[in-house]
């Protein structure tokens, strides 16, 4: 699309900040208004649209994506966006471990158990473990717990929530990730553990090391949307 505007600027608005494109208020897709409660987030969104060129190349404009996407997509369906996130709980990565080799074994332990302990801590959610990837029933009370810590999310941060989740396939390392108890390097490691195993043994080829750092990408994203959603 060709660039339409020269200005990106904040805005206060009624109920938080918002970005005029050459004095127009900036609209989502749905032609809602484009509102943050933040102004770093909403710095951060009108530096997207000011670094654009002569074309907007929506890929170079992640932050406004999630923005709209909380806006027109989650708010108005709020209770199956959190079913949709919290259903990762009842097959997550970490509770599915290698029997062989026994170095990958300890290293999923390691990296993973640790993990599902904060989230029995924190949540009082207690997930069970096997290994292979046939399928288990976790204790309802388990997965009710961690249905109420994805509940507890506001619009904005559900969004950084199901990227973080779909990303890495796993719901607690996405808990981990927005509270804080991780970084995006750990997060990503964590994600990526098995995968990264067998790259040690048998090498990365170029589609596989691409595809890597878009995972890398969108972990980090989700975490720098939350980070701009605490920020004052």
């Amino acid at each position: 699309m060709k660039r339409f505007y020269r200005e990106a600027v904040v805005a206060t608005a009624e109920d938080g900040f918002t970005i005029l494109l050459d004095g127009k208020p900036l609209r989502t897709p749905a032609k809602n208004e484009l509102k943050v409660a933040r102004r770093g987030l909403a710095e951060a969104i009108a530096a997207e649209w000011q670094g654009q060129g002569k074309t907007v190349t929506p890929l170079a404009l992640p932050l406004t994506r999630l923005v709209s996407t909380a806006i027109d997509r989650v708010a108005p369906r709020r209770a199956e966006v959190v079913a949709e996130i919290a259903k990762y709980a009842g097959t997550d990565l970490l509770c599915y471990r290698a029997a062989d080799p026994p170095e990958l074994a300890a290293r999923q332990h390691t990296v993973w158990q640790p993990l599902l302990d904060w989230a029995d801590e924190r949540f009082d959610a207690r997930l069970a473990v096997t290994h292979g990837v046939t399928p288990i029933s976790q204790a309802q009370a388990a997965l009710e717990a961690l249905k109420r810590a994805v509940a507890a999310h506001d619009e904005m941060r559900l969004v950084a929530l199901h990227l973080a989740t779909t990303t890495c396939g796993s719901l607690i390392l996405a808990l981990a990730l927005l509270e804080g108890r991780l970084s995006p390097d750990e997060a990503f490691a964590a994600a990526q553990l098995d995968e990264s195993f067998q790259i040690e043994r048998w090498g990365e080829d170029p589609e596989q090391a691409t595809r890597r750092d878009a995972l890398r990408e969108d972990i980090a994203l989700a975490a720098r949307f939350v980070a701009l959603l605490r920020d004052e």
